[in-house]
């Protein structure tokens, strides 16, 4: 009778490739050799182009470079990039640092690749005594 009706609705599903960052083997954030005086900032950009503020400066032969991040996954989708800041260490001292992605948001390639720097500023205490400083920061890729 003419009390009900059936018909059959159609679903789909698509699994897409994760997206995966990976650190470029031996790229680092690198803010050079300095000497401190009374303070101020070394600033490098994404580029890898150093520069220092107040009373920081840098000795001859001092080269400065960007940190490198490959990304893979779904082809021409685009994605969101983040950076946190850090501390560089150097026995009981540390030295903050801000970094700064050279793009907020990107797209993967026809072949799902894509690749970004990272630059930084970091802040220089007058205090602080000589010594090599290293330390670690994070990135992070999202799916737009």
């Amino acid at each position: 009778s003419g009390n009900t009706s059936s018909a059959n609705g159609s679903a789909t599903a698509t699994i897409v490739e994760p997206i995966v960052l990976t650190h470029t083997s031996g790229a680092a954030l690198g803010f050079g050799r300095f000497t401190t005086g009374t303070g101020g900032s070394v600033i490098v950009s994404a580029a890898g182009v150093g520069s220092v503020t107040t009373d920081v400066a840098f000795v001859p032969g001092s080269t400065n470079s960007a940190d490198a991040f490959t990304v893979a996954g779904d082809a021409s989708r685009s994605f969101s990039i983040t950076t946190t800041g850090g501390n560089v260490t150097s026995g009981a001292t540390n030295l903050a640092f801000t970094t700064t992605a050279s793009a907020a948001t990107a797209a993967l390639s026809g072949t799902g690749t894509a690749s970004f720097t990272v630059g930084g500023t970091l802040t220089v205490t007058g205090t602080a005594p000589a010594g090599a400083y290293t330390g670690t920061y994070s990135a992070t890729v999202t799916y737009n």
